[in-house]
This record gives C-alpha cells, structure tokens and sequence, in this order.
C-alpha cells in the first residue's frame, strides 16, 4: 500500500448553524469523491450526542491529494457559501498512513 492520508476530529458549531453547515460538507463531499481521483473517502456526519458537532473522516491516497483538494472550485464555492457561519470549536487531524490490515 502506498502511503495514504486519513483526515479526521470534529467541528462545532452553533447548534443553529450545524445542520445548514452539514449540508454543505455533504454537497462538498459528493463533488470531491466525483472530481478528485486521489479522494477515497469523504464522510461528514452529525454526532448524535452533540447537537454541536460534526463528525470528520477523510481518506486521500496522497498528502499531494490533499493538497490539491483544497485548491479546488468546489472548496471555494464551499467556503463562501458556509462563510457566515459560527464555528466554536475543532480539532482535526491528518494522519500519515504506512500500513492497513482487513478487520474481518
């Protein structure tokens, strides 16, 4: 395998903004995954037990990937239509892959 990058952590948000803002990662992930190969997964998901966070899993074949991930129209439409929302906490990792076994 060759390395990969898992992105992962949270984001709060102002219990009013974070359903608008998963709605927004969830149209930003279905473009990424359709638009950029080195994207292998992309899920945002509401924490059940937080009315505030979301939930971040990213999985990208390259930290080049990654990195041409954010130099994309689609995160620049992202950032401007989420721009006036209030974020109040994160904590996001990138994490540097080198080897992976099946669970099963």
């Amino acid at each position: 395998m060759a390395e990969q990058i898992i992105v992962s952590g949270w984001m709060d948000y102002e219990p009013a903004d974070r359903d608008t803002m998963l709605g927004h990662l969830v149209e930003l992930g279905h473009r990424t995954r359709a638009a950029e190969p080195g994207c292998l997964d992309y899920a945002m998901t509401a924490d059940p037990a937080d009315k505030r966070r979301i939930r971040v899993y990213e999985r990208w074949t390259s930290q080049q990937a990654l990195d041409e991930h954010f130099t994309t129209a689609h995160i620049k439409e992202f950032r401007a239509a989420s721009s006036g929302l209030v974020r109040v906490g994160v904590s996001l990792q990138a994490h540097q892959v080198t080897a992976s076994r099946d669970m099963r």
